[in-house]
C-alpha cells in the first residue's frame, strides 16, 4: 500500500472518529431531553388522573343532587344505584332490598318497555321514552326517560343509566285538555247552526254536520278538517239567488275583518239563512275567523204569516164585539161603541168629553196609561193590560191595543183603542194555577204511595228469601240436588220479582223518560226470560228468526216478553204446547208476535184484557196487571199492541216498537 493511500485512510479514520464523538454528544443530549420529557409526561398523567377523579366525583354529585330520579341498572335490569330523588319517587331503597326494573313497569306497557330496552342496547341511547310505572305503594305514575349505555374497556355493554322525570301532572293536564276539546267538538257538532272555523290560511279547523247539510257537502265534517277554503265561495255560489253577490260579500268580510251578525242570505231553493262572521285575534295577531249559518226560513215565514194574520184580524176586530174608543190629543173621549158602554157601565153621553184615566179610578195603573198615551202621541202603536174599576165599582182586567189616529192631511189628531175584557181569562188562569198546584200535590202523594206499596211488596219477598237461605243452611248436606236446584230457582225468582217491582216503580214514576240510546239485543233478552220462567214438560218455544238489536231499556223489553210468554204458558192446555216468537221489519217499526196454541180468547174480551187488574182467569197466579204493563211500555215506545185469537185454537199477540 502506498504512503499516499495510507495518509488518505488515516484522514478518513480521523474524520470518522470525530463524527462518532459528535454523534455520541448529540445522542447523549437527546437522551437527556427524552428523560426530562418522560418525567414531565408522567407528572402530567398523574395530574390528569387526579383531574378525572375530581370531575367524576363532581359529576356523581350532580346526578345525586338533580331534581329528577337517576338510576343505574345492569344488563339484566337489576338496579345498581339510585339517587335520593329516585328513592323517594319509587319508594324502594337498594341498600336494604333488591329491585329489578321489570318490577317497576306498568303491566300494559311491558312490551313497549322491552322493545325500547332492545333499542337502547343496539343504539346506545334513547330519549323521550314515555310510559307508566308502578311505585312501591302501587301508585301509577307517568314518566319520561332519557337513558344511555355504559360500556367496559372492550366496548361491551355492562350497564345502563337513565334520568327519570315525573310527568304525571302534565299527562293529566293533557288528558283534561283533550277532554275539553272533545266536549267543545261535541257541542259544536250538535249545534243547530252550521259552524265553520278557519285559520289565518283559510284552512278548516273545525266544522259540523249542520254546515255540511246547509251547503250540500256530501262528506263527513271530519274529512273537511285541513281543507283549503280559498275557493269555497266560488264552489258554493250556485246555491244562492245572488251568486256573484255572495262571493263578493265573502271577500269583503275577509278583507275588512270586522264582526258582522245576523246577515240575511237567500238560497235558490227558498231557504233563508242568517250569517255571522266573527274574526279571531290574539292580541294584534289575526288567527282566523268563525262563520255561523242558521236556517231562519221558518222564522221568516212565521213573521210574514204573523203580519198577514194581524192585517186579517184587524178587519175581524172591526166587526167583533170589542170595546172601541177614540180620544183626541188631550185624551178626551170623542167616541165609544156599544160594547165599550157595556164593558165600562157608562153610557156614551156620560163618557164624551171625559178623560179615560179620570173616569176609571185605577190609581195603580195611572202611570201605565199616561206612558202609553204619550207613546201614541209620538206615533207609536202599543198593547198593554190594565186593571180598571167600572161604574159599579167592580175591578176588571182590560187588554188594550192602541194606535195613533191621523186625519186626511196626515196630522196626528189623537188615538184609537180596542179593549178586550180578559177578567174571566185571568180568573181562569188563577184557577189553573191552583189546579196545577193541587195536581202536583196529588202526584207527589201518589208517588209517595207508590214507594210505600213497593216497600210493602218487597218486604215479604225478602222474608221468603231469608227463609230459603235458612232452610239451605239448616239442611246443609241433607238436601237432594233437585231440591237445591229448586231452592236456587226460588231465590232467582225472588230476585227477579224484586227487580221487576223496582223497575215498575221507576217506570210508573218517570213514564216517558226512556233511554233510547242503549243497544238491546232481544235475543239475549229472551235468554234471560227463559232462565226465569218455569217451562213445563211438553211445551216447546220456537224462535222463528233471530231478533234485531233495538234502542231502549233492556228491562222493559224483558217485561214485555216475560209477560206475553208467561201468559202463553199459563193458558196452554194441550199436552204438546207450542209457542212461536217472530218479527217483521217495517219502514218505521219492528212488529213482533208471540203465538201460542192454547185455549184462545173470545173476541168480546180482546179489549178488556189490556185494562189493569182485569184477568180472564181468576187464578192465584194472575194479577191482571201483566198485559196492562205491556201495553204501557209499548205505547211509551210509540207502538201499538193487539191480538188475534180463536177460542180453543190459540192466540197471537202482536206489538210494534218504533225504530
Amino acid at each position: 500500500m502506498s504512503k499516499e493511500r495510507i495518509e488518505i485512510l488515516a484522514r478518513a479514520l480521523k474524520r470518522e472518529k470525530e463524527a462518532r464523538k459528535i454523534s455520541e454528544k448529540i445522542l447523549e443530549s437527546k437522551s437527556r431531553d427524552l428523560y426530562v420529557l418522560s418525567q414531565e409526561l408522567k407528572e402530567a398523567n398523574t395530574k390528569l388522573a387526579r383531574l378525572l377523579d375530581q370531575k367524576s366525583s363532581q359529576l356523581q354529585g350532580v346526578f345525586d343532587n338533580i331534581n329528577d330520579a337517576y338510576l343505574v341498572i345492569d344488563i339484566q335490569g337489576k338496579v345498581l344505584k339510585m339517587n335520593d330523588v329516585a328513592v323517594d319517587f319509587f319508594g324502594y331503597n337498594i341498600e336494604n332490598e333488591t329491585i329489578n326494573i321489570v318490577d317497576l313497569i306498568y303491566a300494559e306497557d311491558k312490551m313497549y318497555a322491552f322493545n325500547s330496552f332492545k333499542q337502547l342496547i343496539k343504539e346506545g341511547f334513547f330519549t323521550n321514552y314515555v310510559a307508566r310505572i308502578i311505585t312501591k305503594s302501587n301508585l301509577v305514575k307517568w314518566v319520561q326517560v332519557n337513558a344511555t349505555i355504559i360500556y367496559d374497556d372492550k366496548s361491551k355493554p355492562i350497564a345502563a343509566q337513565g334520568i327519570i322525570r315525573d310527568i304525571t301532572a302534565d299527562k293529566e293536564a293533557q288528558n283534561q285538555l283533550i277532554q275539553s276539546e272533545n266536549r267543545l267538538s261535541s257541542l259544536i257538532s250538535n249545534l243547530d247552526s252550521g259552524i265553520l272555523l278557519e285559520d289565518q290560511k283559510r284552512e278548516i279547523v273545525i266544522t259540523n254536520k249542520k254546515f255540511c247539510d246547509l251547503f250540500k257537502i256530501p262528506v263527513s265534517p271530519n274529512l273537511l278538517v285541513g281543507q283549503d277554503c280559498s275557493n269555497a265561495s266560488e264552489e258554493s255560489k250556485g246555491l244562492f239567488k245572488d251568486p256573484d253577490g255572495f262571493v263578493k260579500r265573502i271577500e269583503e268580510l275577509l278583507q275588512n275583518k270586522e264582526e258582522v251578525l245576523d246577515e240575511e242570505l237567500m238560497m235558490i231553493d227558498g231557504t233563508i239563512l242568517e250569517r255571522d262572521f266573527i274574526p279571531i285575534f290574539t292580541g294584534a295577531f289575526y288567527k282566523g275567523h268563525l262563520w255561523a249559518y242558521r236556517d231562519v226560513t221558518l222564522k221568516r215565514q212565521y213573521r210574514k204569516s204573523l203580519e198577514s194574520q194581524k192585517e186579517k184580524y184587524s178587519r175581524i176586530i172591526a166587526n167583533m164585539n170589542l170595546g172601541l174608543i177614540e180620544v183626541n190629543t188631550k185624551d178626551e173621549i170623542l167616541m165609544v161603541n156599544q160594547r165599550f158602554e157595556q164593558m165600562s157601565g157608562y153610557s156614551e153621553a156620560e163618557l164624551l168629553g171625559k178623560k179615560g184615566k179620570e173616569t176609571f179610578p185605577i190609581a195603580s195603573d195611572q202611570k201605565i196609561i199616561s206612558e202609553q198615551f204619550n207613546n201614541r202621541l209620538k206615533g207609536e202603536s202599543n198593547s198593554y193590560e190594565i186593571v180598571v174599576t167600572n161604574k159599579k165599582g167592580v175591578n176588571k182586567n182590560w187588554l188594550i191595543s192602541g194606535a195613533p189616529n191621523y186625519n186626511l192631511k196626515g196630522e196626528l189628531v189623537g188615538s184609537i183603542g180596542i179593549h178586550l175584557d180578559i177578567t174571566e181569562f185571568r180568573l181562569l188562569e188563577k184557577q189553573k194555577e191552583k189546579i196545577l198546584k193541587e195536581l202536583e200535590k196529588s202526584n207527589n202523594e201518589l208517588q209517595e204511595y207508590a214507594h210505600i206499596v213497593s216497600h210493602d211488596l218487597k218486604t215479604p219477598l225478602r222474608s221468603i228469601d231469608a227463609l230459603v237461605s235458612w232452610i239451605k243452611t239448616d239442611n246443609l248436606g241433607k238436601l237432594e240436588e233437585g231440591t237445591l236446584q229448586n231452592l236456587e230457582l226460588i231465590e232467582k225468582t225472588l230476585e227477579t220479582m224484586e227487580r221487576l217491582i223496582s223497575n215498575i216503580l221507576e217506570y210508573s214514576s218517570i213514564q216517558s223518560d226512556l233511554d233510547l240510546h242503549v243497544d238491546v239485543d232481544l235475543n239475549k233478552t229472551l235468554e234471560d226470560v227463559y232462565r226465569f220462567l218455569l217451562i213445563p214438560q211438553g211445551l216447546t218455544i220456537q224462535l222463528l228468526r233471530k231478533l234485531p238489536i233495538v234502542k231502549g231499556d233492556a228491562t222493559k223489553f224483558q217485561q214485555i216478553f216475560q209477560n206475553l210468554i208467561s201468559n202463553a204458558i199459563k193458558f196452554s192446555k194441550k199436552e204438546k204446547g207450542l209457542i212461536k216468537i217472530d218479527y217483521v221489519e217495517l219502514d218505521a217499526y219492528y212488529q213482533f208476535s208471540v203465538e201460542d196454541n192454547g185455549i184462545g180468547i173470545e173476541k168480546k174480551h180482546h179489549d178488556k184484557i189490556f185494562k189493569i187488574f182485569h184477568s180472564l182467569n181468576k187464578s192465584k197466579e194472575s194479577t191482571g196487571i201483566g198485559l196492562s204493563i205491556v201495553k204501557k211500555i209499548v205505547e211509551l215506545y210509540e207502538g201499538d199492541i193487539w191480538l188475534k185469537s180463536t177460542k180453543g185454537k190459540g192466540t197471537t199477540f202482536y206489538f210494534t216498537i218504533k225504530k
